[in-house]
Formats: structure tokens, sequence, C-alpha cells
């Protein structure tokens, strides 16, 4: 018999050998894996057979005592290409790829992954029908397949994932009704089938023996019907949204009463009837979302008791009664929101027990009493919008911090306000301010011009006296209205010149250029004896405009048609005949739908380039709105808007003078005979314009819409730099005329939004579309409008339908620019994807695309 030593020795060199007979299999299973994908940031590097065991490579994590790999955890790596079934030979509990770049459907051989626990693959490119094959993933308890493009019906076959914690099927493309399988997933804990905006469904009954389930949520998914009485029975629920829907009917009266539910959404849907008294029964309340449905009665005053309660959203309902007065001092309240009801009530002092309050909107309803001084107490308080209510009183002077104040939007438009215009001189954050329509009186206060971001001011509907203060010019002022008050006096020219004649009428007493009395009167000396100089000034004037005229017959017998009615062309010693009197067929470059266009060089050797907008397209006259409007377009700044230097109108014509950009518009470098753009420029030019678009949709409260954003309204600067063009011509050839020309031709048709077509408002989710189909462009190489087997489609319904395809998403990369660049391309045409999905509202905002088109950017080096 062996000593026990050498046993041991023996016994411990098997068990390492059969160690390093499974860390070599498992070592060549995932070189394997690493073959079968693109990994261009080369974030595997580690995975080398240099590199001792397996355990020490990235994304892998083992057995502590077996040195088995257990778990794969590549997530936000950019990896791409086939998906690697073969790490179905590890006996691995999770994989995890998710926020890569697969494209393709889910294979049938999936079941090969049979000891999988936790499985994710959202955010990926992923397409096609889920394969029945899941099911065969018996110890799944977490699938996240989410962000994706998974489509047809939800199989019934996933019913039996009996031990199924979480299943997550969000921002998906499913369609039809959700089958009634939910009552085998007794372990189920979470459940997202949220923007799926194809189902059509009502609340499956199966969802009834969800006992366990705590986050549910389902909104923007095409529900229908009631909101079932079994939610108030799901004891373990923290968390409802069923937002976004069209539920209708009443909320069942038991909801809340025996859950502790953290979060409750139902806004957006069809909702009415009373809201129920123990919706906040387990006193754990934090967000209650019952906004934008038709809900009446009254505010339970239920809530009052609500310590948890940070957010209450019940705008736009039909609500009515007292609100609950204790709600404004809730602990830990930071949101109020209850515009457009019919509410009543007052605000107490003690609301500054409400130490983290943010934001009161209350506007529409019938709210009285004062405004309490006690908010300016609150140091986190930033909004309090109060408008079209009953308020009475003065404003307090203290609204404002003076050690640490965040107010920055005060409306108390609409009121029975009375008093002077508080002094604000605390509010150093004020960037809204708007007491319309109220009683005050005496003067507008001086101390306004020494807050720093102040940028709107409504002040009209008022009895306030005296002068406007000269200081309000130090402002950077979109909006001064303080029409229909008693002012008097000089309107400072640089507030009249920048703003609309409209937001100074009903002030008798007040003069300048644009209003009824321009101020020339006041400024004439009386001049009692004057009157023997009156005759000679008289004839001397008409003997010199005489010789004015012959020489200006001599000098201008080709440019008589020119528009008298210009405004400055902001080009130093530059007038405005000297640009109109080139309008020649030798300089035109081109015609729009609208009229010609003309490139002229101007005498310091610059050139621009002159639109002239023809009269067909109907006589409108240049009003004092149009010509505001056209002000404002000329004073926007910024690098990738084309400059308005000047405009000119006359009889129905219009000039408009903008800098002259060589390179021409986009579209004739993408879809044009001159391409030979590389990816770089390419890339830059998608973040110009989308930054561009970005700054107009955020340039003010009402944003400023291009409503027909392609490649021909954007020109490029000497160093490719984009600039938008076209911007407002809505506002100059008159909606009718403009929509009519939007309406004609497959390009024009190919840029808008779905929406469109039954909308009667414009929207920035247009022009996030409209963006999104030249990113297409530019991605691609195809126009807008293309021919396919001999029939005009859209480039959009085009992409989709090869992505949906086998690799896909690289078949309509545009080949010219080689195979370097494939991930950053690849990414841009998901960006244009996001922009253009059909839903409005689940599109990017412009600000959200700058972001992802700069991060593309700033990975260059990726894929090269």
């Amino acid at each position: 018999m062996a000593p026990p030593s050498t046993f041991f020795s023996t016994f411990m060199a098997a068990i390492l050998c059969s160690l390093s007979l499974s860390s070599a299999s498992e070592m060549d299973i995932l070189l394997s894996f690493k073959s079968s994908i693109r990994d261009p940031n080369n974030s595997l590097s580690s995975w080398n057979p240099t590199n001792a065991h397996p355990c020490n490579w990235t994304g892998i994590q083992c057995n502590p005592s077996s040195l088995s790999i257990l778990s794969l955890d590549l997530h936000s790596l950019f990896l791409y290409g086939e998906f690697p079934l073969s790490v179905c030979q590890l006996p691995l509990s999770n994989l995890n790829l998710a926020n890569n770049l697969f494209n393709q459907p889910l294979s049938l051989q999936l079941s090969q992954c049979h000891g999988l626990k936790t499985f994710n693959l959202s955010n990926n490119l992923l397409w096609g029908t889920l394969p029945d094959q899941l099911s065969l993933l018996k110890s799944m308890e977490v699938l996240d397949l989410s962000k994706n493009h998974f489509e047809g019906h939800i199989p019934y076959t996933l019913g039996n994932l009996q031990s199924l914690k979480v299943l997550n099927l969000a921002n998906n493309l499913f369609t039809g009704k959700v089958p009634s399988i939910f009552g085998n997933f007794t372990e189920l804990e979470v459940l997202d089938l949220s923007e799926n905006q194809f189902l059509n469904s009502d609340m499956p009954l199966s969802f009834s023996g969800l006992h366990r389930l705590r986050n549910f949520f389902l909104q923007g998914s095409g529900f229908h019907g009631r909101v079932p009485g079994f939610f108030g029975d799901l004891q373990g629920l923290e968390v409802i949204d069923l937002s976004l829907n069209n539920f209708s009917g009443e909320l069942p009266i038991n909801l809340g009463s025996k859950t502790k539910l953290l979060f409750l959404d139902v806004s957006g849907n069809r909702l009415n009837g009373a809201i129920p008294s123990d919706i906040c029964h387990g006193n754990t309340l934090i967000h209650l979302g019952l906004q934008s449905n038709s809900f009446t009665g009254s505010v339970p005053s239920s809530l009052e008791k609500c310590l948890t309660l940070e957010k209450l959203l019940i705008h736009n309902n039909a609500l009515n009664g007292n609100f609950p007065v204790n709600i404004w001092s809730l602990p830990k309240i930071k949101l109020i929101r209850a515009e457009n009801n019919r509410l009543s009530g007052f605000i107490p002092s003690s609301v500054s027990m409400a130490t983290t309050l943010e934001q009161i909107q209350i506007d529409n309803n019938s709210f009285n009493g004062t405004i309490p001084s006690s908010l300016g107490k609150i140091t986190t308080f930033y909004r309090l919008s109060a408008s079209h209510n009953n308020f009475n009183g003065e404003i307090p002077e203290d609204l404002c911090n003076p050690d640490s104040s965040s107010l920055s939007i005060i409306n108390l438009s609409r009121n029975s306000l009375s008093g002077r215009v508080p002094d604000m001189t605390n509010c150093k954050k004020l960037v809204s301010f708007s007491l319309a329509g109220n009683d005050l009186t005496g003067e507008i206060p001086n101390s306004l011009s020494s807050l720093p971001v102040l940028t709107y001011i409504d002040l009209s509907s008022n009895n306030l006296t005296g002068l406007i203060p000269p200081q309000l010019t130090n402002l950077k002022l979109a909006l001064f209205n303080v029409s229909f008050n008693q002012l008097s006096g000089h309107v400072p020219p640089s507030l009249i010149s920048g703003l609309p004649a409209s937001f100074f009428q009903g002030n008798p007493g007040l003069c300048g250029p644009g209003l009824p009395d321009s101020c020339e009167d006041r400024q004439m000396p009386a001049k009692k004896h004057a009157g023997f100089f009156v005759p000679l000034c008289f004839v001397g004037g008409i003997l010199m405009l005489f010789a004015g005229v012959i020489v200006l017959y001599a000098s201008l017998r080709r440019m008589s048609c020119l528009p008298k009615n210009c405004n400055s062309i902001s080009s130093p010693g530059v007038s405005e005949l000297e640009v109109l009197s080139h309008l020649e067929e030798k300089n035109s470059i081109g015609a729009g739908n609208f009229g010609h266009v003309y490139r002229v060089q101007l005498p310091n050797g610059k050139f621009v380039v002159v639109k002239k907008l023809m009269k067909n397209f109907g006589e409108r006259k240049l009003g004092k709105s149009l010509m505001a409007q056209l002000e404002k377009l000329q004073k926007i700044r910024h690098k990738n808007i084309a400059e308005l230097l000047g405009f000119c109108y006359s009889e129905g014509t219009m000039f408009l003078v903008y800098d002259y950009f060589e390179n021409g518009s986009l579209e004739r470098w993408v879809c044009g005979g001159e391409r030979n753009l590389g990816w770089d420029f390419t890339l830059r030019i998608a973040v110009g314009v989308a930054r561009g678009l970005a700054h107009l949709h955020s340039i003010s409260k009402d944003p400023i819409l291009h409503r027909n954003i392609k490649a021909s309204n954007v020109v490029l600067g000497i160093d490719f730099e984009p600039k938008i063009i076209d911007l407002g011509l809505n506002l100059i050839v008159g909606e009718a005329d403009y929509q009519a020309s939007m309406d004609s031709g497959m390009g024009s048709y190919c840029n808008r939004a779905p929406e469109c077509g039954y909308s009667t408002m414009s929207t920035e989710q247009m022009d996030v579309y409209a963006f999104g189909v030249l990113l297409l462009e530019l991605v691609t190489g195809k126009q807008a409008g293309l021919s396919e087997s001999g029939e005009m489609v859209g480039i959009v319904k085009w992409v989709r339908g090869k992505v949906n395809t086998k690799g896909g998403a690289f078949k309509v990369l545009d080949p010219k620019f080689g195979d370097s660049f494939k991930l950053q391309m690849v990414g841009a045409l998901q960006i244009a994807l996001n922009c253009t999905t059909v839903t409005a509202r689940m599109r990017p905002t412009m600000n959200e695309v700058v972001e992802e088109l700069e991060h593309l950017d700033s990975q260059s080096h990726v894929g090269r």
C-alpha cells in the first residue's frame, strides 16, 4: 500500500490534469468565439493563449473551486458579426451581450445553451420572430431581449420558462394580442412589455397569477379595455406603469389598498371616474402620475397622509373641489402639477415645510388667496406657475431667498393681483417673469435690469405707469410685452427694434419707431416765427428732388422694379441697391419652388446669394408680425445655420440675402457626381446639421421649426462646415403655398414624417424624422426617394426592408467609404432608424441625437 503522502500527490495530480484539460477545452471554445465576431475596439485583447487561464480574461467569471467558466459578460463593446453559438458548449449560467451590434435573427440552436439562467441581448440590432426553441431553456431566470427589432406575436411557448423572474421584451415591434401564458410565471418579479406600439391587446386575465410581481411596465404598447381589479390583490407590486395606452373606465377602488406601491403611472389614457381613496394606503408611494385622463371628483384627502410622496401629477383632467391643504407641506414633495382642472383652495404659509419642493404648476384652475411669502424660504424651489386663477393681494417682495434662491420661472398671469411689481433683486436665476392680466400699478422697477439671465418679461394688461427703464436694454430679452398699460415716454430703440410693435400697443403715452406716435413731433422745436423759411425750404427741396430723379433715372433704368422696403444688409459699406442691381440672368445659379437664386459680387469683392421669391406665391403685405419674424430669423447666430444678412420686400416679391458658400449644397456631394467626401467629413457634417437643428429647437420657449430639412437645404462652407438654409420660408410665402409645395414631389414626401399626412400642427419630432432621412442618405449614398423594381419607394422603407435580412445592416452602407468605418456607419444607421420611427413620441430629441453622433465622432479610431 502506498504511503498517504504518495496517494495524496497522485490524487492532486489527477485533479490538476483534469482541470488543465478542461481549461484547455474551454480556451479553445472562447478563441473560436473570438474568431467568429468582430472586435473593433480590441476589447478582447486579453483573450490570448499565452495569458494563463481564461478566468483572467476580460468579461469572464469562473467558479472559484472548479475554475469552470460560469459567466460571460461582454456588454457595450461594439461587437458584431455572426452570433457566437459556440459559447453554448460552455457551462454558462450568465451570458450578457447587451449594447452591441449583432444583426441577425435568434438562432434555432439556442437550445444548446440549456444551462443559462441569465440571458441578456438587449440593445442590439436583432430581428425576426422569437424562435420556439427559447422555451427549451428551462433554467432561465432572466431574459432580456429589449431594444431590438423583434416582430410577430409573442410566442405561447415562452410559457414553458416557468423559472423566469425577469422578462423584458420592451422596445420591439411585436404585434397582436398578448398570449394568456403568464399564469405559468409564478416566480416572475419584473415584466416589461413597454414601447411595443403595434400590440393590440386587452389585459390578459393570466396576469392575475403573478403573485410575486414587483415591477410591471406596459407603457406605450397599445393596450386597451379596463384596468382589472386584480392589481389590487397583487400585494408585492411596487411599480406599475400603464401610461400612454388606451385604457378606459375607472381605476379599481382597491388599487393601492393591499399593495405597497412606490410608483404608479396611468397617464395618457382615457380613464375617468374618481381617484381611488386608498391609492397611498401603504404610505410608500413616491410617484403618482394620473395626468392627461378624464378623472373627476376631488383630490382624495388621504393623500395628505402620503408622507413619502415626491411627485403628484394630476394635470389635464376634470378634477374639482378644494385641493387638500396639507399636501402642500408634505415633507418629501418635490413636484405638484395640477394645471387644467377645476380645483379651488389656497397655498398655505405652511408650504415652507416642504423643504424639497421644486415646482408648483396649477395654471387654469380657481385657486384663490394670496401668494405666501414663505415660498421664498424653500431653497430648492424654482418654478411657480399659477396663471388663470383667482389669486389676489400683493406679490411678496421676498419670493427669493437672498442667500440661496433657485427661482427661475414665475407665471402669475391672469389673476387679480394688485400693488406694485415687486423688487426681484434677489432672484438672480430668474429667467421668465410673467404678471400679465392683473391689476398692478406703479412703475416698472429698474431692478429687473440687474437680473443676469432674465429673458422673458410679460407685464401686459395691467395699470402700470411711468417710463420704460432704459437699463432693460442691457438684458438679452426674447420677449418684453408691456402692452395695454398706461406707460409713457420714449421706448428705448434697441427694445423696439427687436420686438413686435404689438408688445407696446395700448399705451397712448408711448412713442417710438413703428408706434402710432413716432416721437418725431415731440422732438420738433416750436418756432412760431419760422414761416418765412418754410416756402424757401419747400422750393429748394423740390428742385433737389427733381435733379435727383433725373440722375437716378439715368443710372437705374434697369432697376425700376427694385423693392423699396429693405432692411440693412450686414456687410459694411454695402447698400441694398448695390446687391439687388445685379439680379441678372447671367448671375443666376439655380431655381427653386418659389423663385430664382443669384450669386452677386459686392464692391468689396465678397460674394453673396440672393434668393428672389416670386410674387405669384401670394400678394402678402409685409406686416409688423412678418417683419418681426424676419428680424428674429436675422438675429439667429450659430455656426451651423446660414446667417440671413438682409431682406427686401416689394409687392409680393421677397429678396433674401445670404453669404455665398463655394462648396454648394450637400445634395451636390451626397447624390450628385461630385461625391468624394470621406466618412470623417460626412460624419462631421451630420453632427453639424444636428447641432444647428438642436439650437433652433431650444432657442426660446417657442422652438423654431425648419419643416423641410433635406440635403438641398444644407450648404457647405469652405471647410465643409454645414449651414442650414431656407429657414422660415412658410412665413414669407404663406402657409397655403408652402404646404402645397411640400406636398409635391417624391423627394419632399419621403422626407416627411408619417404624421404630416393628418396632423395640422408642425412639431420638433417632424424635424427629427427629416433629419433621420438625411442621415440615411449620408450613410447609404441613396436619395430620399429611390427606385426599387421600377417603383419609387422612400429610403426609410427601403432601409428597414434591407436590415431585416441576414447582415442587412452592413449591406445598405455606402461602399464608397470602404470597410474601415463600418462600425461607425452602423451606429449612425441605428441613430437614423431611431429618428425615423413611426411613433413620434419615441423619436429622440435633437439634443439627444447630437450627443449620440458626437459619441460616434469621438470613436473615430473604432473600426479602422
